[in-house]
């Protein structure tokens, strides 16, 4: 659930401003909106160092330092050299490009002595270059000299050598070369054995990243404080800052306000306000929570948590578009091999990867799919009501309306007390018509004699009680727009399809695999080479399928889902101005 929230005002004595941070910091439960911009010279220089040392941790190799490598020096000293070399590296890397860029240029010409040409001309003997495009006729102007240099695919390069004065010549110039190829190329290779000492510096530097961690983590509780410090909004010898908080921690932050002398005013939200957003959900739910973290998917305020549906629908799923029930095994074994290597990190994305996972062996069972084997070579059972293809695709539709169908029923619950709770069970009517055309469409069904009944009636809720009056004057449009979001129920329904599109891909591809390289195991050497394009294979199907997860998996509850309920994902997250802990690198949720 989305757990409420009260609006917290704070006014204390300026010259108490950082006592009364410290003790909101330790209290932990403000999400702070600052009331002035964060700026000031402190703040900046505090940001300044928190980018410094997060660059340099960023540039260290993941390796360990060599075992001939100095211990490090103080943080202060590394993260110094680490900048510089940083500096300096750009520097090299930029004078290589471009003296590379000069080499490839000269190339075709050869080692010319840069010099030359004015020798020359000291002599009244005047040398160009030039390109002459493939096709173009070759003439030597008239009283000169000319020499082919190289062929190129961009033509020609020539060398024209004349006395008195440059002869006419119709190809174009090329720039007489600054410094020899030979010189260009010894630079070239000191710049890359400079960057190549950086390199070995920053290896052996790697013993402080200790040291640069512990930094980091210092820094970035100073420029929260400073930032906290810098919105708040002073009134003479007064100052205030604003926040919010779960409802349910309002009384600690009273407490708090009396003994330490503050004012403090809790408001309900304003509708034109946007408080932070705290899901707060029980243990078995939770697994849900990887997905947006790793999404960034935030649901408003005022919206509604998704969490339950989405668990249930994305694992279902996950199953159909993954469908084979030996990757889902191989799933389960790759979790827990990662659950023991990281005993530490939160338990529940590896909870949401069982249950998917479990969801895609019974699936695979029910569908006969293991590892892409075709089913008449396995003599297990299987549902023969889903191998007909026309039946999967009936299955898809069916999902599709029951997950719309979820949306809209949600919705007509929280609007019960209104009559725009009968516009939502007429779009519930809008979907049904639309899983039936959809069949009739793709599966060639017929209709059944009620449906343009159905349409009718719900087509005459959606129109009477879509909008309440009091809003009809700001959203006529919608009801201008009706047919063409009718017709994109009906579109929300087919893409439903895309869970039988995928997950036949999928095993479409595991299948060829199979069946490509099973000639191959004949004898010792083939069946070796068999076995390493066949890991390689499943795990580029298996990696294909991941990706079909997020771009279809998650869009359904995302967008479709999301559009018929409503939402929009606009929402902020909690994160309370709190202390920083011990281990900075683990991140649990608000509610573990």
């Amino acid at each position: 659930m989305i757990v409420p929230m009260q609006k917290a005002t704070i006014i204390c004595l300026a010259a108490h401003a950082a006592p009364a941070l410290e003790r909101l910091r330790a209290l932990g439960v403000l999400h702070l909106d600052p009331l002035e911009p964060p700026t000031g010279a402190a703040l900046e220089t505090a940001r300044t160092r928190l980018r410094d040392v997060t660059r340099a941790l960023d540039i260290l190799p993941p390796e360990s330092p060599p075992a001939d490598a100095p211990a490090p020096a103080d943080s202060e000293t590394v993260l110094a050299e680490l900048l510089a070399g940083l500096a300096r590296e750009a520097e090299c890397r930029e004078a290589l490009h471009a003296d590379a860029l000069e080499i490839a240029r000269l190339e075709p010409l050869g080692d010319f002595d840069p010099a030359a040409q004015a020798r020359l001309e000291a002599h009244n003997l005047f040398l160009r270059l030039y390109v002459v495009p493939p096709k173009a006729p070759l003439v030597t102007p008239e009283g000169a000299a000319l020499s082919i240099l190289a062929r190129r695919k961009e033509g020609l390069y020539v060398a024209v050598l004349s006395r008195g004065a440059p002869a006419p010549f119709t190809g174009e110039p090329v720039r007489w070369p600054a410094e020899s190829l030979a010189a260009l190329e010894a630079r070239v290779a000191q710049w890359r054995a400079e960057l190549t000492r950086i390199d070995d510096r920053r290896r052996a530097l790697t013993a402080a990243r200790g040291q640069l961690t512990a930094a980091r983590a210092a820094a970035r509780p100073q420029v929260e404080f400073l930032e906290a410090r810098a919105g708040m909004q002073a009134h003479g010898a007064l100052t205030a800052l604003q926040g919010y908080l779960p409802t349910e921690a309002a009384p600690r932050l009273q407490a708090a306000a009396a003994e330490a002398g503050w004012g403090l005013a809790l408001d309900e939200p304003g509708e034109q306000e946007q408080p932070p957003t705290l899901v707060r959900n029980p243990v078995w739910l939770r697994p849900i929570r990887s997905i947006f973290l790793l999404t960034g998917l935030v649901p408003g305020y005022r919206e509604v948590d998704i969490s339950l549906p989405f668990l249930i629908f994305l694992s279902l799923f996950f199953a159909m578009l993954i469908g084979d029930a030996g990757y889902g095994l191989l799933f389960i074994g790759l979790t827990a091999w990662a659950r023991h290597k990281m005993p530490r990190a939160p338990a529940y994305p590896f909870h949401l990867l069982y249950l998917m996972s479990g969801c895609t062996v019974i699936w695979g069972v029910l569908t006969g799919t293991y590892f892409g084997i075709g089913r008449e070579a396995l003599p297990l059972p299987y549902s023969h009501w889903l191998q007909d293809q026309s039946n999967l695709m009936g299955l898809c539709f069916l999902i599709g309306a029951l997950h719309l169908t979820v949306a809209h029923a949600w919705n007509a619950w929280r609007l019960r007390a209104s009559t725009e709770a009968l516009g939502h069970l007429g779009w519930i009517g809008s979907t049904w018509v639309m899983y039936f055309v959809a069949r009739r469409f793709v599966l060639n069904e017929d209709l059944p004699g009620w449906v343009l009944g159905l349409l009718a009636i719900a087509l005459l809720l959606i129109i009477l009680f879509m909008t309440p009056r009091r809003r009809f004057k700001a959203e006529w449009f919608n009801h201008a727009m009706l047919p063409l979001t009718v017709i994109s129920n009906f579109t929300d329904v087919v893409s439903y399809l895309r869970l039988f599109a995928v997950g036949t891909a999928s095993f479409a591809v595991a299948n060829a695999f199979n069946t490509m390289l099973a000639p191959m195991f004949g004898s010792l050497i083939g069946s070796l080479a068999a076995a390493l394009l066949l890991f390689l294979g499943h795990a580029l199907n298996i990696a294909l399928c991941g990706l079909g997860i997020l771009v279809h998996g998650v869009r359904l509850n995302t967008l479709e889902f999301s559009s018929h309920l409503g939402m929009q994902w606009t929402g902020r997250p909690y994160r309370p101005f709190t202390a920083p802990t011990e281990s900075p690198t683990i991140i649990k949720p608000p509610d573990a």
